[in-house]
């Protein structure tokens, strides 16, 4: 992974901030759907700045036969469709007149409890990657954000996945071969968020809370109207909780859905290996007694048969593609990680409390 950083075209995304209320806006308003955006900015000595954003025009869910069709499905795949391509760079185009940062830096999508590592999401950012070098991916997780703390991240793709997704095998041999495993494929890059001048000097402007909790009292009324009474911020006890957190319970379910999908795609391949090994002995049983049957036309003086024979009767099965389980391993990893740092809050509190819970 430390390689991969080397390598990078850029070491760090720095966001906007008003680019960071635009994403969560649009991201906020469109919740659960799939919320995905374009964005533009410019690379500045190994920094990708992301100065501007606009959200993807939406898509009618509505299909020719008249059946609905998964606006979720149609919202992630809409940075790659053609009327969004030509919808962004017409917005580009309106960007350069007005001499704004017009240069494409990557896209933005929504996800709920960092379920965002798919194929769609693999596809949009090989669509971006694959022209440009130098765009990257941010992924505003509107479940974990809610609880107040912003979760923006920033990915891309590492180049030896590029390099495996556009040759397109995805086969144990080639894989064994290019050394690519489930940890490879993504690459997640610093995000930093900035402010500009004028926004640090208002912010510099508020005014700060009370420095002492004990405050004066009026001697008059007139005192109360000139400089009105500020109560100092109510503690919060919401840290004092010990019940299990919410999200971490969904997100030990989505674990388990993930490790459910993983053995099903583990019997597939099972599976296959079973009809390999069984074609592969009807093979073998062929050209043994074929060799028999050419020993014994030689002995007889006669026209040995072909041995190649065995391709035209025998049809090996294709070997599933290797690249959906790969993505299921790398959401596993992502969900035990916020697992472990779900419960290293909880565990804590926990122990804090033990000698309360364990009977006497």
């Amino acid at each position: 992974m430390v390689d991969a950083q080397k390598d990078a075209p850029f070491k760090s995304a720095q966001v906007e901030s008003l680019v960071v209320m635009r994403i969560v806006k649009h991201c906020s308003s469109s919740f659960p759907t799939t919320a995905t955006g374009s964005l533009v900015g410019m690379d500045n000595n190994g920094v990708l700045e992301v100065t501007n954003a606009f959200p993807f025009p939406t898509i009618d869910g509505s299909s020719a036969d008249g059946h609905q069709t998964d606006a979720s499905s149609l919202a992630a795949a809409a940075p790659r469709a053609k009327a969004n391509v030509a919808y962004q760079n017409e917005m580009i185009r309106h960007l350069k007149e007005v001499n704004v940062d017009a240069n494409n830096v990557g896209w933005y999508t929504s996800a709920t409890m960092g379920n965002f590592i798919n194929l769609s999401f693999i596809e949009n950012q090989y669509h971006y990657q694959r022209d440009n070098d130098k765009t990257v991916a941010l992924v505003h997780d509107v479940a974990r954000s809610s609880q107040g703390a912003l979760s923006l991240r920033a990915f891309r793709l590492s180049a030896e996945f590029m390099a495996a997704y556009k040759e397109g095998k995805f086969t144990t041999e080639s894989l064994q071969k290019s050394k690519l495993s489930f940890r490879d494929i993504i690459v997640e890059v610093p995000v930093i968020v900035h402010n500009s001048h004028l926004l640090t000097s208002f912010l510099h402007q508020i005014s700060a809370p009370p420095e002492s909790p004990e405050i004066p009292l009026p001697a008059s009324l007139d005192d109360i109207r000139r400089d009105p009474v500020k109560l100092p911020a109510h503690p919060s006890f919401d840290t004092l909780d010990v019940s299990i957190d919410p999200f971490l319970e969904k997100t030990c379910d989505l674990l388990l859905d993930s490790i459910e999908t993983h053995y099903a795609d583990l019997n597939n391949h099972q599976y296959y290996q079973r009809q390999l090994a069984r074609e592969q002995f009807k093979i073998s049983q062929w050209q043994a007694k074929r060799k028999a049957e050419n020993a014994a036309r030689l002995a007889a003086k006669q026209q040995p048969l072909p041995e190649d024979e065995w391709q035209r009767l025998f049809k090996l099965p294709q070997e599933p593609s290797r690249l959906e389980g790969m993505l299921n391993a790398r959401q596993v990893e992502q969900y035990s990680k916020q697992v472990d740092s779900f419960t290293a809050t909880i565990t804590s509190k926990m122990f804090a409390v033990r000698g309360n819970l364990l009977p006497e």
